[in-house]
């Protein structure tokens, strides 16, 4: 249920904001495998969770891509 509201949020915004959100997913992907490599990282699976997030932050602009050409 969780994964399909957050979709739903991310099809009602805009490309631009698509990307913000894309930029600041990848940095809290890096931040997360830097403290996973210092052992410093807790939840490990949230390296899983933000991966997916930005797949579906891709696709959700690659779909909206396409719809305008």
């Amino acid at each position: 249920m969780k994964a399909k509201k957050y979709l739903e949020d991310l099809r009602s915004q805009s490309v631009a904001d698509l990307n913000a959100q894309l930029v600041e997913a990848k940095k809290e992907l890096f931040n997360l495998r830097f403290q996973n490599a210092t052992n410093q990282l807790t939840n490990t699976s949230r390296i899983k969770e933000v991966r997916k997030n930005i797949a579906r932050i891709q696709t959700i602009i690659t779909q909206k891509a396409n719809v305008a050409e």
